[in-house]
């Protein structure tokens, strides 16, 4: 029988998700605050890149494991942790834009047509903000049958963040994390790939018989 919390435990769900998702800017915050890194600018831009693409994969991996175990209420935490993925794409966006350009929009601009791997990650970032701005519920509302529509772009997103990703670890040939969080985000597109061909041949089968009948 597939679990299924009380609304007071669903509550303590909801707020463990976000304490955990909080923690690693509090520690970024802390550390750096305390002179910890030696390069604070780089520490701050990589773990705030790295956590952006791991509550990504979380946010994707939620559908997979509503289906596979039918926690049907995981659903339920999906926007959260996706508002997560654009807080901490945000802090990797402010970050290079502060104290790598301090604020010089020109500059910044050029940087990204320059370099491929900052102009990947800035269409993910700039393709993150309609996702975070139709989070809430009156937008749902709004948006209605749209609004599934519009948050496929996050199909979109994940390939860039990982092309992102990527092309930064090239530049010191580390391939090892890319590998693996490129590993991830594929199985995770690809279930859905594969449950949504096999869909499409059941509806095919029911069709005829339908028709016959």
């Amino acid at each position: 029988m597939a679990f299924n919390p009380s609304p007071r435990q669903f509550k303590a769900l909801k707020a463990a998700l976000f304490v955990l998702a909080l923690l690693p800017f509090l520690r970024m915050a802390w550390l750096t605050a305390a002179g910890v890194p030696v390069d604070p600018v780089e520490f701050l831009t990589h773990g705030s890149g790295d956590w952006a693409l791991y509550l990504l994969c979380a946010t994707l991996a939620i559908t997979p494991l509503r289906r596979l175990t039918g926690w049907n209420w995981v659903v339920r935490l999906r926007r959260m942790a996706g508002l997560f993925t654009f807080f901490y794409a945000f802090m990797h966006f402010i970050t290079f834009l502060w104290f790598d350009h301090f604020f010089d929009v020109a500059a910044m601009w050029k940087d990204v047509l320059k370099r491929p791997f900052i102009t990947v990650g800035f269409a993910a970032f700039v393709l993150l903000i309609p996702l975070a701005v139709t989070s809430t519920n009156a937008m749902i509302r709004r948006l209605g049958r749209n609004w599934a529509l519009l948050h496929k772009v996050i199909y979109v997103i994940a390939p860039l963040a990982i092309l992102h990703y990527w092309w930064m670890k090239a530049g010191k040939h580390n391939f090892e994390q890319p590998i693996v969080w490129g590993s991830v985000v594929g199985v995770l597109l690809l279930l859905r790939v594969w449950w949504s061909l096999s869909r499409a041949r059941a509806e095919k089968r029911i069709t005829p018989a339908s028709v016959r009948s």
